[in-house]
């Protein structure tokens, strides 16, 4: 196979150093045509003519495999196998080629079957704090030794390529609020444009063009932020092309091999910091002589400034069961026993759930997301002890109750008594007016005094507050004295020798004999 520099040799060899055309031939290896077809054109570059590259090695499976690609076409581009599982299919049927071989046949196929010669792409270029992209990926950790399959949310700069993955346990909408909150506060500012694909937490409708109608609660959190959310269009992912690779690379880095910790918080905690590791130490693909953190700092002014936290949530109303409890998503968490059989609003946040009625929180826990587990805050219950105080004893949300050890030795001498349950409920609900640190302390003089009741514990309490101090109140005019008291105690002095002159002068003169007579 000739190349490029033996044209050049075939042309010096002959019109410089005059060989034949036979002599070339002989030093080459070359037939004499070859030379002379070289010789007689100003061709500079061999040319070959292309051999068709398909894949007789396949055989009977060639069809097999047209077969099955021809149907995965048809589907979502996230259901097609690629080509280690149409490998597998047929190693399955009993192909005993090589791997390479289907890939070879797999690259004909996309061949035929590429419109317009293959798609185009724009390279897109981003100013700073112009816009940050989003998307969702799934991975698989391990959560208190328990193998999990968790959501990522991926958020990241365009112009710096800065970026933060989230980890949750669903893909609801209450979660895409936290992740751009935690985004937000880790980069400073708010970009001013968030570019999505078409998530159903964010649009409800989509429409020709860019147009979308977001929902209601999605757009309250872009007003908030002040960015204006950029919806792609369907199945162009390369209009958020950084975000999208940014999900392998994270794959590989973050999430190879698998992450272990005993919570999703702590799962959290480690994959930002890999984050800010990556940020801090990979090159900027365009400023090459700085790092993304470096171009990241230099974006950050240009950032808007950031608000203060929107509050995410998803809402709905739930009427209260007999027993205190509201059910959500599968599970049962308590709320204050005042509130039982009737209506309240349960606000659904990416890691608490929160019951409000009357413009107050009635109850606060935090979010599991497994099915059937009821959730008990014992103080919702201590309103309710009122009337049923026996059960202290047996009932359900004051089951292994963690109260302060002052408290529960105080529990325990009262209880021994009888009516000691209603002196304990007097105290606990004394938790609600004073606080648990003043009543905890209570408990323990009143243990130390050797008399712990309900009253001694309640006086002490008592004691505790400050007494109101004592306010002048201004004297009117009209109510002034001429001539204003004075505080001297020497004018009772006064006052006693005038009284003693008086009683000398008008009693009458009594004799010494008369004055044992009248003691006698």
């Amino acid at each position: 196979m000739l190349c490029v520099e033996t044209i050049g040799k075939i042309r010096r060899w002959h019109r410089i150093d005059k060989l034949s055309i036979s002599e070339i031939a002989k030093r080459l290896g070359a037939s004499r045509n070859t030379v002379a077809k070289y010789l007689s054109s100003e061709v500079t570059k061999p040319r070959y003519k292309p051999r068709e590259k398909r894949f007789p090695i396949m055989g009977p499976w060639a069809a097999r495999l047209v077969e099955l690609l021809d149907e995965d076409a048809g589907k979502p581009t996230k259901e097609r196998r690629n080509g280690q599982r149409l490998y597998d299919t047929l190693i399955e049927e009993g192909f005993a080629g090589s791997y390479p071989t289907v890939q070879r046949a797999i690259r004909g196929w996309k061949e035929d079957h590429r419109r317009d010669g293959g798609r185009v792409f724009i390279p897109l270029t981003f100013a700073a704090g112009d816009a940050f992209q989003f998307d969702w990926s799934y991975e698989t950790v391990d959560i208190a030794g328990a193998t999990t399959q968790v959501k990522v949310a991926h958020l990241r700069l365009t112009h710096s390529r800065a970026f933060l993955a989230v980890v949750y346990l669903r893909e609801s909408q209450e979660m895409v609020f936290d992740a751009h909150w935690r985004a937000f506060q880790l980069w400073g500012g708010v970009p001013r444009r968030g570019i999505y694909d078409n998530l159903k937490t964010a649009v409800d409708l989509i429409f020709a063009g860019k147009e979308r109608r977001y929902n209601a609660r999605f757009q309250q959190m872009a007003s908030h932020y002040l960015f204006e959310p950029v919806a792609c269009t369907p199945a162009s992912g390369w209009e958020k092309g950084q975000v999208e690779n940014q999900v392998g690379h994270v794959r590989e880095q973050i999430f190879t091999p698998r992450l272990k910790a005993a919570s999703l918080a702590e799962i959290n905690a480690i994959v930002e910091r890999r984050c800010l590791e990556i940020v801090r130490k990979k090159m900027h693909p365009e400023q090459t002589d700085r790092t993304r953190w470096e171009v990241f700092e230099a974006e950050r002014p240009a950032l808007l400034t950031l608000p203060s936290m929107y509050d995410g949530f998803a809402e709905r109303e739930v009427r209260v069961s007999s027993t205190a409890l509201i059910h959500y998503d599968r599970n049962r968490y308590s709320v204050d026993a005042r509130f039982a059989s009737k209506t309240v609003s349960v606000r659904a946040y990416a890691d608490r759930i929160v019951a409000v009625a009357d413009g107050a929180v009635v109850g606060r826990h935090d979010r599991s997301f497994e099915r059937d587990r009821t959730f008990f805050d014992p103080w919702h219950y201590v309103s309710a002890l009122d009337k049923k105080p026996g059960a202290l004893r047996n009932g359900a949300p004051f089951k292994d109750w963690k109260l302060p050890k002052p408290l529960l030795d105080v529990k325990e001498r009262l209880l021994k008594k009888p009516g000691g349950d209603r002196q304990f409920v007097s105290i606990l609900q004394a938790v609600g007016i004073e606080g648990l640190e003043p009543v905890t302390v209570a408990c323990e003089l009143a243990l130390e005094a050797g008399t712990p009741s309900a009253e001694v514990v309640l006086n002490i309490l008592h004691r505790f507050k400050p007494q109101p101090s004592q306010q002048t109140v201004p004297t009117p005019d009209g109510l002034r004295l001429r001539q204003e008291p004075k505080a001297d105690v020497t004018r009772y002095d006064v006052l006693l020798k005038k009284l003693c002159v008086t009683l000398v002068v008008g009693m009458p003169l009594i004799t010494t004999a008369g004055a044992l007579h009248a003691t006698r």
